[in-house]
């Protein structure tokens, strides 16, 4: 039998939900390019994209239930079940895999008691597997509510979701501090963060971003004093600077016009007929 239609929500949180999604969609030209942050919006409701979620923003923006649906299914940063109060999502993807990041997803998993995409009984802490959490620089790297704690390791792991189960302060190492889930869902919809001075808390690149570009630009990585290790990239030269080959003048040129040995060859001649 199909299942019947999701419950909607409690007229109350309906009509509080229904005021921040105007406000939402008023921020597009055309209403259903709201329907992300609008999923964020229900999922710092529930802690998920619930049944009742989905119905919620097929009203709001003229779609069906499955539209929204195979927009909700389709991007990982929206649960289908209870998130804990903090996420933890750990990167196994190659680079992070390869230096750790495996073992510490596995050991963080006996170490709960938890699998993939499930919480922790007392709700404090989930779990998920990600492919790429975009900061190899700085693999192996675990994110907490979306915040990065870098360089991890197993011990480090382990340690992190303790504290953040005994009601410890964690400071991400970068970005602003933590905040719940459902908190930070609302903000990643599109609501300011209210946390005095936590906008000022999302730091630039480090140096392990920047190495790439010092080395291109010649100059010392940090621990190298005075030491450049690689020469400044030569500037390219302009489109319409002329080439030695045009003139015909240089071995190349000479290859282009087919007066070398080996190009003689190229024609079934022998270089010494030349």
């Amino acid at each position: 039998m199909p299942a019947l239609p999701a419950a909607p929500y409690p007229e109350e949180v309906r009509a509080r939900l229904a005021a921040d999604a105007a406000e939402l969609i008023a921020r597009y030209p055309q209403a259903r390019s709201a329907l992300l942050p609008l999923l964020h919006l229900v999922q710092a409701e529930e802690g998920f994209v619930s049944p009742t979620g989905i119905r919620f923003c097929a009203e709001q923006l003229d779609l069906t239930t499955a539209e929204v649906t195979a927009v909700a299914t389709f991007y990982t940063m929206y649960r289908r079940r209870p998130a804990g109060k903090y996420h933890v999502g750990v990167c196994t993807n190659t680079l992070c895999a390869v230096l750790g990041g495996d073992q510490i997803f596995a050991e963080l998993q006996e170490h709960l008691g938890v699998r993939n995409n499930e919480t922790t009984e007392d709700g404090e802490v989930s779990i998920e597997h990600i492919e790429c959490n975009a900061a190899c620089d700085y693999a192996p790297v675990v994110m907490v509510n979306w915040e990065f704690f870098d360089n991890q390791t197993p011990d480090s792991a382990r340690q992190l979701v303790d504290d953040l189960r005994a009601g410890r302060e964690v400071r991400p190492t970068r970005g602003a501090r933590l905040c719940g889930f459902k908190e930070t869902s609302r903000i990643l919809a599109g609501f300011p963060d209210e946390r005095p001075g936590a906008n000022d808390e999302s730091g630039a690149g480090g140096a392990p971003s920047l190495a790439g570009l010092r080395l291109a630009r010649g100059e010392a990585l940090p621990g190298t004093p005075g030491t450049k290790v690689v020469a400044p990239r030569p500037e390219s030269p302009r489109p319409d600077a002329p080439r030695p080959e045009a003139n015909g003048q240089a071995g190349n040129g000479q290859a282009a016009n087919g007066q070398t040995g080996t190009t003689q060859a190229a024609n079934g001649q022998e270089g010494s007929e030349a």
